[in-house]
């Protein structure tokens, strides 16, 4: 399906986005350039991320309602009518009314094929009479658990084992909420106060973060990219629990930080302007796309003091023991953020964990031997799992004879191993896990 193949309404706009994501394509890339391109209002363009972001989420439960009232395999079906399939089925459990969930679903996308209209118009007329209960499976067995929160059955599993039902049934649920806007605020070119009538002044509703009191939920301010504040560097859109772990590095007017694994550069830019764009903070990533992300936040926000560097982490060929501060922002899971990278969630493979904790290993060892005596190493990863984390921690801890663990951060983050850890339905935000190392002077006691 092209673009000129695409509908102008927000159902037409989904479906396309919707397509080109299985194809491979990122929905935080995919959709926003389908809107670009297209002619929808404020409203409707909101409507279209919803129907694309809901429907990634939701896409083993709505295919597990689909399985009951389909004589074929979704997987044996052309990859629009798949889409639209799904696309209609989350708008009935949404509670949108069947005659505009089915027969807008249908009608506004202009399917080509008329067999494929009346195929999908059949089969969501069947899923609608199975709601306003819908027969979810019960229990509480990590298969019910699956299905109910739309994972593979392998993340419950690993997510129930290494943290419990609970709190693995918690973060498994946060993964299907909608993500909010969350917006940092460039102390260099506003204030917090300024900043909210800005965006009440272009209609927005705007709270205050509950973990970081100086970050802004904003509800209503439309395409980010083109949010005045944040194209004029006054604002960076950042999760609270990321701009938690830039404020946790502590970093001081003057010094000289570095992070590892920095692209596209939220933290190192927190940290720039948490250091009154003093000192130096060098923003390291191999991969030089993403790097350019970096140069481009940079010059947003007009910092002087992040310059960017194109490296591998495990040998960024980099002075020994000269960093005030490291922070590992390794490469990990993700599944910390799924609300936000619903798509994810289908493309991780198990043996993918066990290669990113060797990966996080090699990464730590290459930033120990960074950081100067007294400095401070900071490890975060935005996952939960034990292996990326409180394993890590430990491995750490043992390794390292001259690194020694930091008071953890306060509630909500809660003690995992030597590090802590926020689970996402704790304050709303991001799942992530951190570890501070304090590296010994020599001859200290």
């Amino acid at each position: 399906m092209t673009d000129t193949n695409v509908k102008q309404t927000a159902r037409g706009v989904a479906l396309a986005a919707l397509v080109r994501i299985e194809d491979g394509a990122y929905a935080n890339v995919a959709l926003p350039a389908i809107l670009r391109r297209s002619e929808l209002d404020t409203r409707s363009r909101a409507q279209a991320t919803d129907l694309v972001y809901g429907t990634l989420r939701r896409q083993r439960s709505l295919d597990y309602l689909l399985s009951q009232k389909m004589n074929r395999k979704i997987a044996a079906l052309d990859p629009p009518v798949r889409a639209a399939l799904r696309m209609g089925v989350f708008q009935l459990v949404e509670g949108v009314p069947a005659h505009a969930a089915v027969g807008e679903t249908v009608t506004e996308i202009g399917l080509v094929q008329a067999y494929a209209r009346g195929y999908v118009n059949a089969v969501l007329r069947r899923v609608s009479e199975m709601g306003p209960d819908w027969p979810w499976p019960q229990g509480d067995n990590t298969k019910s658990l699956a299905v109910r929160t739309s994972m593979p059955d392998w993340i419950a599993e690993l997510l129930v084992n290494d943290l419990g039902y609970e709190s693995a049934r918690g973060m498994l649920e946060a993964a299907n909420r909608p993500g909010v806007l969350t917006l940092r605020p460039n102390m260099l070119r506003t204030s917090c106060d300024d900043l909210v009538k800005e965006l009440e002044r272009d209609g927005a509703t705007v709270q205050r973060g509950a973990l970081i009191e100086d970050s802004l939920l904003v509800y209503g301010a439309g395409d980010p990219a083109i949010l005045p504040a944040i194209a004029a560097g006054r604002a960076t859109p950042q999760d609270q629990a990321s701009q938690e772990v830039a404020r946790l590095v502590g970093a001081q007017p003057g010094e000289c930080i570095l992070e590892i694994g920095a692209a596209p550069g939220g933290k190192a830019t927190a940290i720039a302007e948490a250091m009154n764009d003093t000192g130096q903070v060098v923003a390291l990533d191999s991969d030089t796309g993403r790097l350019r992300l970096v140069t481009n936040a940079k010059a947003r926000l007009g910092l002087q003091s992040v310059t960017a560097v194109a490296a591998d982490g495990r040998k960024p060929g980099l002075r020994p023991n000269h960093f005030d501060r490291v922070l590992v922002d390794a490469p990990c899971t993700g599944l910390g953020v799924l609300s936000r990278r619903p798509e994810a969630r289908w493309r991780l493979r198990p043996e993918q964990i066990s290669q990113l904790g060797n990966l996080q290993r090699e990464l730590l060892t290459s930033a120990a031997g960074l950081v100067k005596p007294g400095g401070l190493l900071v490890y975060s990863v935005c996952t939960l799992t034990a292996v990326e984390t409180h394993a890590i921690g430990d491995w750490a801890v043992n390794t390292f004879d001259g690194l020694v663990p930091e008071p953890l951060p306060d509630a909500p983050w809660e003690q995992d191993g030597p590090g802590a850890r926020l689970l996402p339905q704790a304050a709303g935000t991001d799942g992530m896990w951190i570890l501070r190392l304090r590296k010994r002077n020599p001859g200290a006691g």
